[in-house]
């Protein structure tokens, strides 16, 4: 069912192209025969470029990955209340994105910051390829403002990480050994009717052999925080087996990523001039609160055409 949806995807997508060609091709025989206007056929002429240009985009979504749901995390660097400050920001612009792109957008976890912002936070995307659309998203963002927290109005520059990974289903087997995972437990600190905060529901798992932690308080129950942080987990190991492949292939490559993994990949600049620019791909926007409200789209569209030249 999973791969004939997919299909049904393709299929649909193709189609659209199909029908707005036709429809310039018939529009411009009548243009020829001065029974349309120049506007008419010019418009029709745009619109079957526009299908054509967003289907080569969205082929580039090919990999079976890229089908999952999305789990993206937020991290604070050092810096205090400005870089809490700011992670809060990043996790506000992540949801209005997936807000706008029509998906389920689900609160895992949430640590507030000492005084403002956040320290970490986690969500999930679920809709229509999200993890293909978001994963270029991986790696740090730094912040150029004047600092709302400064009584002298000066000058901050912060930091704050984004990792973004897929959400595996049961069709992919990760073997996982008990004896290797070590839990705690605590009160949830969200919001969510009297039992979360009168019992410990919120769960922290960490896997000794990689170090991978996470962490969830999203449902009710602590058997339920359990069950999807171990598949958190399981996600995590998954995304890291890709890496490891991918650094293998781009090492064999000729042409090398211009950023490595993890390294700083967006300077958002609100001071002393409006500029949000991504070190990748050089696509950059001098309007930075669209953006920051989530449009995202020419940022992703940027970095997915890059990897699809460099594959």
């Amino acid at each position: 069912m999973k791969d004939i949806k997919a299909n049904e995807h393709w299929i649909k997508l193709y189609e659209q192209v199909e029908t707005a060609v036709e429809d310039f091709i018939v529009l411009f025989e009548y243009w020829k025969e001065g029974e349309a206007t120049e506007e008419e056929t010019k418009a029709t002429y745009n619109a079957a470029l526009a299908a054509a240009e967003d289907a080569e985009f969205k082929s580039t979504l090919n990999k079976p990955e890229d089908e999952m749901p999305a789990i993206v995390q937020i991290n604070s660097g050092a810096g205090g209340t400005e870089s809490q400050d700011w992670a809060e920001m990043l996790l506000r612009m992540y949801i209005m994105y997936g807000q706008k792109q029509g998906w389920k957008v689900t609160e895992l976890d949430y640590q507030a910051g000492d005084g403002a912002g956040i320290k970490t936070a986690t969500i999930q995307f679920d809709g229509s390829f999200t993890y293909g659309f978001t994963k270029g998203e991986s790696g740090v963002h730094r912040l150029v403002r004047i600092s709302p927290f400064d009584s002298n109005a000066r000058r901050h520059t912060s930091f704050a990480s984004v990792y973004v990974y897929p959400l595996i289903d049961d069709t992919i087997e990760i073997t996982i050994h008990q004896y290797d995972l070590e839990w705690s437990f605590s009160r949830s600190g969200g919001a969510g009717g009297q039992n979360v905060n009168k019992v410990e529901t919120s769960v922290r798992l960490i896997h000794r052999p990689s170090g991978f932690i996470v962490e969830c308080q999203i449902h009710r129950t602590q058997g339920e925080n359990k069950d999807t942080a171990l598949q958190m987990l399981k996600s995590r190991l998954y995304e890291e087996e890709m890496r490891k492949r991918q650094e293998v292939l781009d090492t064999s490559n000729s042409k090398k990523k211009k950023i490595e993994w993890g390294s700083q990949i967006r300077s958002y600049v609100f001071h002393p001039y409006k500029m949000i620019k991504d070190h990748r791909t050089d696509y950059e926007v001098g309007n930075v609160q669209p953006v920051m409200d989530g449009e995202l789209d020419g940022f992703i569209k940027a970095y997915l055409m890059m990897e699809k030249e460099d594959n």
